[in-house]
């Protein structure tokens, strides 16, 4: 068979038999889980998600298998488990034990990680070690790969925690040593893939009909129904197909690699001196708060340590501690990400801590780099805290941003891309060192940003480069000009400096009325300046998505763009609605960002009301059916002109004439450039034949027939 599917329900008694709970699940109509909470299968009453994470830690919750997937002549079949099936997945302990006796460090009751940590649920629900991630079937079959690779390479597996002993590869016989070694790599790569698809996190795809893996995205979410694969299965998950995986890659590598030279790989932190110099570092920074690597690469750290163990010298240095690097404050060395959970919950610290630290390990990479030697960057982190951080780090360091180039680098068909708010690109800065010592001038540098910016931005949409990838695009050509200063003072407030935070905000805003001004003038080459930021952000987000679903990452980079959340534009605003496509079952936390939307229910949704974690969609015209739609705010703010629009195409569509001149006469709208523009913008972006297109049009025309005439007011019937 490809696999047996679970489910797990909460407040099910572990030693329960599986028949009466099933028994009692068709009387009461089947246990539920939502992000409320679940409806015990016993006595039907409904537990919150507290209730469940006391449970867990209490050791109460519990797996009961409830459906087997086979290959039969038509395809995959779904049937009940028979007796022999539950009984087999039944691995008594004295089974376990005697296993990993043989296995070095034993069973894997490392800890999970925090569960403050960034984008760890699991351990709220007593997941607490990482054996606990793994059924005692999945670790029996773990455990049995393990032995087996040891073996092939010649180790023979001691007690755990001891040295390797007699029975290792002779020093002598070299050859046989390489080969060996090369072997056990190979292998316990395939044990690492293996484990990714044999975990208690793996969810069955009901639309492919496949098992699912443990890191469809980078966290630890809790999963309410698994799937385990049999690990003989040349299935996706298999242990086979991993070997197959591993081995074509190793293929495609060894191809690549012919004539090139030999590299030299070595295991150091980026706070210590490097030897140089170099005539280039490239380097994938940490992505500020978004991915806890050294948390998430543990779940693979107890398993490569388990298999390696005596294979060579620098195998036991590279896995000598029992985890994956974390932040030593004592040293003042280790993973940099900005996670307050490592600091006592101080966010302050934790913020600060990225900061510096960062800053530290640019100026090692300065002191490495020739004089005309270049640093480049990958980053596609959409917070601007994350940007102004990294940028700041940089000058510190003494480097000036020369470029900066959007390279699609994510897969579009991964469950981020899919389904999350997600950038399809990396945006790569090109940096070198800084030549002038001197303080720079606001008024200056903001002239040269124009200058740099507006020839780039052409380039960039002639290429055709779109969407939030445009906009921060950007950030490279209008950088130069800021950071070959040390610093950037302001000339008409003495002592005051234009902070990076400021100036980016401005380039934001140029990029943005770059591209409103090609929607506004169908292309042409004018800078449109003095739109409010709602109807901005309404014109971008219509030209590249129209009224249909849009993917919330970008909807989220072109809010933030406008100096807006995508949170205001649905609540406040009334602009955005959830899409058609909600969160899969992987992304109902939104872990790029940390959210504080608890999300721990992988089956729960897990977007906001602006539809973070899946897509959003712009609400129609005839849709917006707020009160205030088109008034002035409380506090005296004009109602931004795509809510006056849309409040005069309700007017008109009702017929009523007067209501739409009165209008029209309060608010100047007919001597309103924009206004009749925007009208224009929205006419050609509407499709044709369409009720929007209409009103639009009639709309348009009398405005213009109104232009600086008052007429006798009459009801008009449409």
């Amino acid at each position: 068979g490809t696999g047996v599917v679970f489910g797990v329900e909460a407040g099910v008694p572990v030693a329960e038999e599986p028949g009466a709970w099933r028994e009692r699940d068709r009387e009461l109509g089947g246990g539920t889980m939502n992000r409320s909470g679940a409806r015990c299968p016993c006595c039907g009453a409904i537990a919150t998600m507290e209730d469940l994470r006391l449970d867990g830690r209490a050791g109460r919750l519990g797996a009961v298998m409830t459906a087997v997937v086979v290959d039969g002549p038509a395809g995959k079949e779904y049937r009940l488990p028979a007796a022999e099936e539950l009984d087999a997945a039944c691995v008594y302990a004295a089974e376990l034990n005697a296993l990993y006796a043989e296995i070095p460090f034993g069973l894997p009751d490392e800890p999970t990680p925090s569960e403050e940590s960034l984008g760890m649920r699991v351990p709220r629900y007593g997941f607490t070690t990482w054996r606990s991630l793994f059924t005692d079937r999945q670790l029996l079959a773990l455990g049995t790969f393990v032995r087996e690779i040891r073996s092939a390479a010649g180790l023979r597996g001691p007690a755990a925690g001891e040295t390797p002993r007699a029975g290792a590869p002779s020093a002598g016989d070299f050859c046989a040593n390489v080969w060996r070694e090369a072997l056990a790599d190979y292998l316990t790569a395939a044990v690492s893939k293996f484990a990714d698809y044999s975990s208690a996190i793996c969810s069955w795809h009901n639309g492919g009909e496949k098992l699912g893996h443990t890191f469809a995205r980078f966290a630890l979410p809790m999963v309410w129904d698994y799937c385990e694969v049999n690990p003989l299965a040349e299935t996706t998950g298999g242990f086979p197909s991993t070997v197959e995986w591993v081995a074509r890659v190793a293929e495609h590598l060894d191809i690549a690699a012919k004539g090139a030279p030999a590299p030299v790989v070595t295991r150091q932190s980026a706070m210590e001196p490097a030897a140089g110099p170099f005539d280039l570092i490239c380097t994938d920074p940490p992505y500020y708060d978004a991915i806890p690597y050294s948390d998430l690469m543990d779940f693979f750290h107890v398993w490569l340590r388990r298999v390696l163990h005596g294979l060579s010298p620098a195998a036991d240095s590279v896995f000598a501690d029992p985890l994956g690097p974390k932040w030593d404050a004592d040293a003042g060395d280790g993973e940099l990400i900005d996670d307050a959970a490592r600091f006592g919950g101080d966010r302050a610290a934790s913020k600060r801590n990225y900061e510096d630290g960062m800053a530290r390990a640019f100026t090692r990479f300065h002191a490495a780099l020739q004089a005309d030697g270049r640093l480049v960057l990958v980053f596609a982190n959409k917070s601007p805290d994350a940007w102004e951080t990294l940028v700041s780090a940089l000058i510190r360091a003494g480097f000036v941003v020369t470029g900066s180039w959007p390279i699609q680098t994510e897969r579009l068909a991964r469950a981020r891309s899919l389904s999350s708010a997600a950038l399809a690109s990396s945006i790569w800065l090109v940096c070198r060192k800084r030549t002038l010592t001197g303080p720079g001038w606001d008024v200056t540098v903001r002239a040269e940003m124009r200058r740099r910016i507006q020839r780039q931005l052409r380039d960039f949409w002639d290429a055709g480069i779109r969407g939030p990838d445009f906009v921060w695009a950007a950030t490279g050509p209008a950088l130069e000009a800021f950071s070959q200063h040390p610093v950037v003072k302001c000339a008409d407030t003495p002592g005051a400096r234009l902070s990076v935070s400021a100036f980016l905000r401005e380039v934001r805003r140029f990029v943005v009325d770059f591209v409103v001004g090609r929607v506004l003038t169908a292309g042409g080459e004018e800078l449109v300046s003095g739109l409010d930021d709602v109807t901005t952000y309404y014109l971008l987000h219509r030209y590249d998505f129209g009224l249909g679903d849009a993917p919330a990452g970008a909807c989220i980079l072109y809010a933030l763009s406008c100096n807006l959340s995508d949170r205001a534009l649905a609540d406040r605003h009334d602009l955005l609605a959830h899409g058609g496509g909600r969160a899969s079952d992987e992304d109902a936390e939104d872990d790029a960002a940390g959210e504080a939307d608890d999300g721990d229910d992988a089956q729960g949704g897990g977007a906001d009301a602006a539809g973070r974690g899946g897509t959003v969609r712009l609400k129609p015209w005839n849709r917006r059916r707020a009160k205030t739609l088109g008034a002035d705010a409380s506090d005296g703010r004009p109602a931004p002109l795509v809510d006056q629009a849309h409040r005069l195409m309700q007017l008109w569509r009702d017929g009523d004439e007067s209501k739409v001149n009165d209008y029209l006469d309060a608010r100047g709208l007919t001597r309103h450039a924009l206004f009749s523009r925007l009208l224009q913008a929205v006419i050609e972006l509407a499709p044709a034949g369409s009720e929007e297109r209409t009103v639009l049009e009639s709309l348009s025309n009398h405005v213009a027939a109104r232009d600086g005439v008052t007429a006798a007011r009459q009801p008009r019937m449409l």
